[in-house]
């Protein structure tokens, strides 16, 4: 935790002292209190990271002695999830080795009550769960799908019901009739204490509709009716790992990644990036835990046969030399401009084995929002730009299920499921592939896009943004536009590596934060994005 937060929860904690709110442990509760422990301040969370092979007892010892109380320990990758009362636990646990997000938000005076706000958070979403929605064919305005050749592809396989996607994001509407078929109830799981709750009302969406938005794009049902979505044919779970306030804190996160792991769920879909800073640098104190314990759990979720997609973030930025981060924290009062070196990066999309995706527009261009970086980006997918009108006149953002209906989105958020679907689709037809392989089909299937010639969406006369890279494999698309149809009708034959810069717009040198190894030749979301 950073010198300046921990002085900040001393100072409320002695506040607290002050006003008698936080007295003497009272008699006999040395019997379950630790001697020092303070009782009762402002209760925590946290994250903590163990020495890898730390058994539980051993873990829940150290932890209590440190005046904290386990929530969950993820044995296999040593991370735990811990509330404490006492503002002295992150010392007494050992700095490098716990962070709480929430502790960001804490200030003397009390919790702050600053919200996060996402692209799909609007007057016209209101979360009226109901099974009696429009039923009027709106393919038509799936200008995305035929994009990437989805209604093509569904001639040859709508998907496998044996693949789970995991879509870890803000709930999924249960009662949406073009979710119902796709939805597994007993592979959904709610993420908001760290620890996995299996209740209804814990993965369910409350105050968002990013998720039931997600993953109408990757399995709304091909039934004529609303939306069809990339791989209608798979089954999906609802991973809830946004709060009510829009935040997706590290243990969430963690905890929604061993979930898919332990659960069979082949692919997870992460259009979000790790509150709450936009780039986690693992050289500053508090941060390195996060970027550990993120670590730890994707590597896990990947060794367990677990392909992650995530989105890059909606920053407009190079993510290979973003600069400057004057976001972060982003649920604190304040945000103190800071200088974002080569430890710094967004996750979990910079994450070394996660997909990470780019946004284009009805044009097949680089979203005006999207950020981008030679290295940083994997492949791109449709997620819609109010600077990209389609030719027929329908909405420049995407069309996917919400609950009670129908909303059009753009972002960075709803590139990603594209992929995830895509992704989903081969898994289907390369059952048994490992995440490896799967990823090197979903860069094989790509249709290579080159950099533009002219990036000046808003006719200034000024390039918006630089592409650098190779026809095959650039700043903007990676890989290229993920393709359905290809996915499903080949997936294997590799493209040539024509090693031809790209010619138009100027190159930059490839240097930062990438978090990613580069092919001879991601970023901010959250419920948001």
């Amino acid at each position: 935790m950073p010198l300046l937060r921990r002085a900040q929860l001393a100072a409320l904690g002695a506040a607290l002292l002050a006003a008698g709110c936080l007295g003497a442990p009272a008699a006999g509760a040395d019997d379950v209190t630790p001697p020092g422990c303070v009782q009762p301040g402002p209760t925590l969370r946290y994250l903590v990271v163990f020495d890898k092979g730390t058994p539980e007892p051993d873990a829940d010892a150290q932890i209590s002695a440190a005046c904290g109380t386990t929530t969950v320990y993820y044995a296999p990758i040593a991370v735990a999830v811990v509330t404490s009362p006492d503002p002295g636990f992150g010392d007494k646990i050992g700095p490098d080795r716990a962070y709480s997000a929430q502790g960001e938000s804490w200030t003397a005076t009390g919790q702050s009550s600053r919200k996060k706000a996402d692209e799909t958070m609007s007057a016209a979403s209101l979360l009226t769960s109901t099974e009696s929605v429009p039923s009027a064919d709106l393919g038509d305005q799936q200008w995305d799908m035929r994009q990437i050749d989805a209604n093509l592809a569904h001639q040859i396989t709508e998907g496998d019901s044996r693949v789970v996607v995991g879509v870890l994001d803000s709930g999924i509407d249960p009662r949406h009739p073009d979710l119902k078929p796709a939805l597994d109830p007993q592979l959904s799981v709610g993420c908001l204490t760290g620890k996995p709750d299996t209740s209804v009302a814990a993965w369910a969406p409350t105050t968002s509709s990013h998720g039931t938005h997600v993953a109408g794009i990757i399995a709304a049902a091909d039934d004529g009716k609303g939306v069809t979505g990339v791989a209608p044919g798979v089954r999906v779970a609802s991973v809830k790992v946004v709060d009510d306030d829009g935040y997706i804190y590290p243990e969430y996160a963690v905890c929604g990644f061993m979930w898919a792991a332990t659960h069979g769920i082949a692919i997870t879909n992460n259009s979000y990036y790790v509150d709450p800073w936009e780039y986690t640098c693992s050289d500053q104190q508090g941060q390195r835990v996060v970027t550990e314990a993120m670590k730890r759990a994707v590597d896990y979720a990947n060794s367990q046969g677990v392909l992650n997609i995530a989105a890059v973030t909606n920053s407009a930025v190079d993510l290979t030399q973003p600069g400057t981060d004057t976001r972060s924290p982003d649920n604190a009062p304040s945000h103190p401009v800071r200088s974002i070196g080569g430890d710094c990066s967004v996750l979990p999309a910079a994450e070394r084995d996660v997909v990470a995706v780019s946004s284009v527009g009805a044009n097949q261009v680089k979203a005006s929002y999207s950020s981008y970086g030679l290295g940083a980006v994997d492949v791109t997918a449709p997620g819609g730009d109010v600077h990209q009108k389609p030719a027929n006149g329908d909405n420049a953002c995407v069309v996917s299920t919400v609950p009670g209906g129908y909303g059009n989105f753009c972002g960075t958020s709803m590139a990603a499921p594209h992929v995830t679907g895509v992704a989903a689709l081969l898994a289907s037809t390369h059952p048994g592939d490992t995440p490896a392989q799967l990823t090197k089909l979903l860069n094989q299937q790509a249709k290579p896009v080159q950099c533009p010639s002219d990036y000046d969406l808003n006719d200034t006369g000024a390039q918006d943004a630089y592409c650098s890279g190779y026809a095959s494999f650039n700043g903007f698309y990676g890989h290229g536009m993920v393709n359905a149809l290809a996915a499903v009708s080949s997936g294997t034959t590799p493209k040539p590596q024509t090693g031809v810069p790209t010619t138009g717009v100027p190159t930059q040198t490839d240097k930062g934060p990438t978090g990613k190894a580069m092919p001879i030749g991601p970023e901010q979301l959250a419920a948001g994005q």
